[in-house]
């Protein structure tokens, strides 16, 4: 059974447009993509709840058969009865929860799949969409959030069930009893539903301030040294805590609310108890019911209690739920630049021609070229162009980039930066990437990135453990490492980022040299300001407010173009 159950986690499919056009739609997803599991977890709540309605009625025939009838062997008889009632109900919790807890963790492993899923389909775009806090806020507190909600799949179900039952089985004994228990979950509703609607308004202002305040510390984590470099820490930690501060007061606004929503679900069942209990003593004065008939109507209504509470805190996860809902939809819902997966046009054989229409840059295939600007952000543009990181009508011989399928272009075409993520693991495994290892082509790539003194240097070679984010190396050393990694993956064009921005002269010489010697025969496109790397390019194009004023040889363009002449001379000095 429990094999059965557990084979729907074993395949997965992304969420589609529909199942993101709202947060219900996307719970909708989220249940549907296990309902297997949740059909048992609510067959399960459903029998647990509406077996909580057994006990009361055993027990009230002890009392007329038994105690009332004074006959010990009926007693002992519907004692016995009500033990074995008693341990399967706890067995049916036992499992009825063993359910509902799978069901909240795959919805939430679902949920960070999706969102892992689409956050790589954005590559670097994401950055400029949506701040690092927005996403760790989304991973961690509105996916447990929706998870939670789910709940309401077992438990709620059986709740509604069990709450036909009770007003069924009380219709038997008397019809206004009936009458009442039916007409006060209405008045519950009534009195729950406007804490519950200002959950969803608070709880919606709350988490985007909530995810400001997480990007904040992201940043504050990430700039820590130039802090202490510059002596801000203090201002910046006064200031982050005054934020902090604010943050709590919204949550005390949601906290409000929330509060009262817990209260009224153990307070508003217990006044209904005692209402109908009052009710049906009075009934037995009368002679209208029995004395069992009171003890089993005791034990009915007690038995509302849970099912009238999941009501209450299931509104309360629903309400969360919905605004949790719409941030992750929000993610996945962000624009994909190109939309191809696996098919799409092929590219030609080859290394090139690459055009970008927009800037007038033509890369020759097999060719080392160097781009430069008096503005980072103009050839930080035209590589974003060529990566296909943004919406472009790039092509590559002829053929449009954006209709090519993202695997094949992603194994030929290559974008290296230096913000590029250097994720924990040893050097075998971050230079090899999402390639299969092999240490001799790992060593040649370390070399031509001037990488191997970085190896060296490390007890356990390519076994040794490199921290997330490569934060226990020089800047040099992780620019290298990432150098390493793009030459390994061998693609038939290569667009690197100022490479050698954080190296020596003697360094980037070597760097320069040997990556024109490996790749010779491919394409090879670099933005850089370095006089040492343009002298050693086969071609260099100088942008000029983003777009191409002029190419040729380094040498060629200090004798004929003044504006480049002066421009290299600036970044000399600097240097």
């Amino acid at each position: 059974m429990r094999e059965w159950l557990d084979r729907a986690t074993d395949t997965w499919a992304p969420p589609t447009a529909k199942d993101t056009a709202g947060p219900f739609r996307f719970l909708f997803w989220l249940t549907r993509s296990q309902a297997r599991r949740i059909s048992a977890g609510a067959l399960l709540g459903t029998v647990w709840m509406v077996g909580l309605t057994v006990p009361p009625w055993v027990l009230s025939r002890a009392v007329d058969e038994g105690l009332v009838g004074r006959d010990p062997a009926a007693l002992v008889r519907w004692a016995l009865i009500l033990l074995g009632v008693t341990v399967l109900l706890a067995l049916l919790a036992i499992a009825r929860h063993r359910t509902m807890t799978k069901v909240r963790m795959d919805a939430s492993f679902r949920s960070v799949r999706a969102t892992v899923w689409h956050t790589s389909r954005l590559g670097a775009s994401l950055a400029r969409r949506m701040s690092a806090g927005e996403i760790v806020t989304v991973g961690i507190n509105d996916v447990h959030t929706v998870a939670m909600a789910l709940t309401v799949t077992g438990p709620g179900v059986g709740a509604v069930v069990a709450y036909v039952v009770v007003a069924v089985i009380l219709f038997t004994t008397s019809p206004l009893l009936a009458a009442v228990v039916l007409a006060g979950v209405p008045v519950l509703v009534v009195a729950v539903g406007p804490f519950l609607h200002r959950i969803e308004r608070t709880g919606g202002e709350y988490r985007v301030h909530q995810g400001r305040l997480t990007t904040r510390l992201v940043d504050v984590l990430a700039g820590l040294r130039v802090l202490n470099g510059l002596g801000g820490k203090q201002f910046v930690a006064d200031r982050y805590g005054e934020q902090s501060q604010r943050l709590v007061r919204r949550g005390y606004q949601v906290a409000g609310p929330a509060s009262w929503v817990g209260a009224l679900s153990t307070g508003l069942p217990a006044l209904f108890l005692a209402a109908v209990v009052w009710l049906s003593a009075r009934m037995a004065a009368t002679g209208a019911i029995t004395i069992g008939d009171v003890v089993a109507v005791y034990g009915y209504v007690a038995v509302l209690v849970v099912p009238v509470s999941m009501f209450i805190e299931g509104g309360g996860d629903i309400a969360r739920a919905r605004v949790a809902g719409q941030r992750i939809i929000d993610l996945l819902n962000l624009p994909v630049a190109r939309d191809t997966e696996q098919s799409g046009v092929p590219l030609p054989q080859g290394s090139g021609p690459l055009i970008d229409p927009e800037s007038g840059v033509v890369v020759r295939p097999g060719l080392l070229t160097a781009l430069v600007a008096a503005r980072p952000g103009d050839t930080l543009a035209v590589v974003e162009r060529l990566g296909q990181l943004t919406d472009a009508d790039v092509t590559w011989a002829d053929v449009r980039l954006d209709e090519v399928g993202r695997a094949e272009l992603r194994s030929r075409l290559v974008v290296a930066d230096n913000d590029a993520e250097v994720f924990a693991g040893t050097v075998r495994e971050i230079v090899a990437g999402r390639l299969e290892p092999d240490d001799d082509r790992i060593h040649a790539a370390l070399q031509v990135a001037v990488a191997e003194d970085v190896v060296e240097a490390l007890p356990d070679g390519l076994d040794a453990l490199i921290a997330a984010g490569g934060s226990d190396l020089s800047g040099g050393q992780r620019q290298r490492i990432r150098l390493a990694r793009a030459v390994y993956a061998a693609p038939d064009v290569l667009v690197a980022v100022d490479p050698t921005s954080a190296v020596d002269a003697n360094t980037e010489a070597a760097m320069i040299d040997r990556l024109r010697e490996a790749r010779c025969g491919t394409t090879t496109v670099l933005t850089t300001m370095s006089p040492l790397v343009l002298d050693r390019a086969d071609e260099v194009i100088v942008l000029v407010d983003g777009k191409m004023s002029a190419a040729g040889k380094h040498v060629e363009l200090l004798q004929t173009d003044p504006s480049y002449r002066e421009l290299v001379s600036r970044a000399q000095d600097g240097r």
